[in-house]
């Protein structure tokens, strides 16, 4: 079923029915002439047709849509094209059930068998959250991951960091206290958004990892205090990481969403936050939300708890899942590496890997 309406066009798909602009319809024409054969790109520029572009004629053949147009242009577009525009590309995304422990994957197969690096990469776009068992103890492992989640994304300090209490102290994660939650790098405009910790040694008492379901913690938040909620979404908090020679400094809000209202990132560091001018505008109101924010994160409604063994990377996607430790009694070896990734290289590497 076609209608030709003053500005669109309605059509019937499989039994969905979609309002298609004239502007939309041109500018979405899958011939040659508008298309590049070779990459598949669009080549036609919308600025050369008039803004009130009307079609003369609109017919179905099979399962092309075909449109004719008053300069002569005849513009082909699949039906299975446009059904396609509404289909998500990626894993939605999934709350974690009580006592949630993240899923293990072999460290080998998740590099070598295609069928794991895809069951495990759904999990990680799921979950923000995957453990790799019986990983290599040698020191710069993480380098092998770039297969499967990209290269690697790297800071102002090193490329893969070294976690350890005899190393370069420039934040309490150096030393045996607990660290609470947080994700890396607060202090950057643009954080890392995949993190992998890789434990080479683990010989010490305590020191048990924590992860938190951000995402989950912050929809509870909005659907309990949607004014809380949107403070935070709506505040600038200024973070900092510095050492002797690096400087990092942002100001951004704790909660972004997109423009659907959806939460794309969870900014948090109690460590790393600087503090606020008092007289900025909203203060009273960010405090107040701030303190029930942090009451939450300290829930253990939206904790795991669990010890990551020497040959473990533990991998979360650190714009939703914080990450944190608890102290350590310093009896023995333990030695942590980790570095960053880019989440969106980890998403796209699972649609290729499941074509």
């Amino acid at each position: 079923m076609i209608t030709v309406n003053n500005e669109s066009v309605e059509v019937l798909i499989e039994d969905k029915k979609f309002d298609l602009p004239f502007l939309w319809l041109r500018d979405n024409c899958q011939c040659d002439e508008c298309r590049i054969t070779e990459t598949q790109e669009k080549q036609f520029l919308l600025h050369t047709v008039p803004i009130d572009i009307s079609p003369d004629k609109v017919d179905m053949d099979g399962d092309m849509l075909l449109i004719k147009w008053p300069d002569g242009h005849d513009s082909i577009i699949p039906t299975s094209k446009i059904l396609e525009c509404g289909a998500s590309r990626y894993p939605d995304y999934k709350f974690w059930s009580k006592k949630f422990t993240p899923n293990r994957f072999s460290w080998k197969d998740f590099l070598d068998d295609v069928s794991t690096s895809i069951e495990a990469l759904k999990d990680l776009v799921s979950y923000g959250v995957i453990i790799l068992k019986e990983a290599p103890k040698e020191l710069n492992s993480l380098e092998m991951l770039s297969k499967r989640l990209g290269p690697i994304h790297e800071t102002l300090f090193e490329r893969i960091h070294n976690v350890s209490i005899t190393g370069h102290v420039y934040n309490v994660a150096h030393t045996s206290k607990g660290l609470p939650p947080h994700n890396d790098f607060a202090s950057y405009k643009s954080q890392p958004s995949i993190q992998a910790l890789h434990m080479l040694e683990n010989e010490c008492e305590g020191g048990e990892s924590i992860i938190v379901d951000g995402w989950r913690l912050l929809e509870d938040l909005r659907y309990d205090r949607p004014d809380f909620f949107k403070t935070l979404q709506d505040f600038d908090v200024p973070f900092r990481e510095f050492d002797e020679e690096n400087e990092t400094f942002a100001e951004a809000p704790i909660i972004k969403c997109s423009n659907d209202g959806s939460i794309e990132s969870f900014r948090y560091s109690n460590q790393l936050m600087q503090m606020i001018n008092p007289t900025k505008h909203g203060v009273k109101d960010f405090y107040m939300a701030y303190h029930e924010l942090t009451t939450r994160i300290h829930n253990p409604k939206y904790r795991s708890t669990f010890r990551l063994n020497g040959g473990e990377v533990l991998i979360v996607a650190s714009h939703r899942v914080l990450h944190a430790r608890e102290p350590f009694t310093p009896n023995g070896k333990r030695h942590l590496q980790d570095a960053y990734f880019v989440y969106d290289n980890v998403a796209n590497n699972l649609v290729l890997l499941s074509n």
